[in-house]
């Protein structure tokens, strides 16, 4: 068996909910570990013990406990978000690995139950705390793993694109002032650093997050 194979196999075997909690980013680089003999196959909590069994009968070796560490296995849940005190600031989207929330900037968002695998990696950066997980009451089946995998594979191309094209417009924009570095400008315009988008986006985010307050503020005067 070639190791790209034996890869496949085992990543076959997780259950593609790229929570992380196994200490790796995702699934495949959990099974690269795996197929490398650098990591225990008890550190999936998702999977639980007849992911172990499976990695422990193709990698031939003992079957181990879960690692507490890595969490416990639970009942699958999924996100389910306030949209009454949602602000819109898109942090959730861009922390879901397999693009089960759906929304934009400054709108209400929302998670698809089908879609969701129950990582909950969209709970913590959430800066209102209007995430919250909850039992699915289904379990996730080898069609879900499967469906999850390819979304994830599709969210890291579109990501890498979106990196390629920011790269190329950092580029351009660092030629043209270069090109114009000696036209006057005056000393206001000149000491004014231009702002990234991550300090707009931070901006925006402080501005949502006092409208909450102020309306949290009012529902209890009220």
């Amino acid at each position: 068996m070639t190791p790209n194979s034996l890869i496949e196999k085992i990543n076959a075997i997780l259950p593609q909910t790229q929570c992380t909690k196994c200490g790796y980013d995702g699934c495949n680089p959990y099974a690269q570990a795996l197929a490398n003999q650098e990591a225990d196959i008890n550190r999936c909590p998702p999977g639980g013990l007849t992911g172990i069994q499976q990695l422990a009968s193709l990698l031939q070796v003992p079957e181990l406990p879960l690692d507490p560490e890595c969490g416990t296995e639970i009942p699958l849940q999924v996100a389910v978000i306030d949209e009454a005190h949602c602000i819109g600031c898109t942090l959730c989207i861009r922390a879901c690995p397999v693009d089960a929330i759906i929304g934009a900037n400054k709108f209400m968002h929302t998670v698809d139950p089908e879609l969701c695998t129950g990582c909950d990696l969209c709970v913590a950066p959430c800066p209102v705390d209007c995430i919250s997980m909850v039992n699915a009451n289904r379990s996730w089946t080898r069609q879900d793993a499967a469906s999850a995998r390819i979304r994830h594979e599709q969210r890291a191309i579109r990501l890498q694109k979106l990196s390629l094209q920011e790269e190329a417009r950092l580029n351009q924009h660092s030629t043209q002032t270069a090109t114009f570095n000696t036209t006057p400008t005056t000393p206001a315009t000149a000491n004014a650093p231009a702002k990234t988008a991550e300090q707009i986006k931070k901006e925006a985010i402080a501005l949502a997050l006092q409208r909450a307050r102020e309306r949290r503020q009012q529902a209890a005067n009220k």
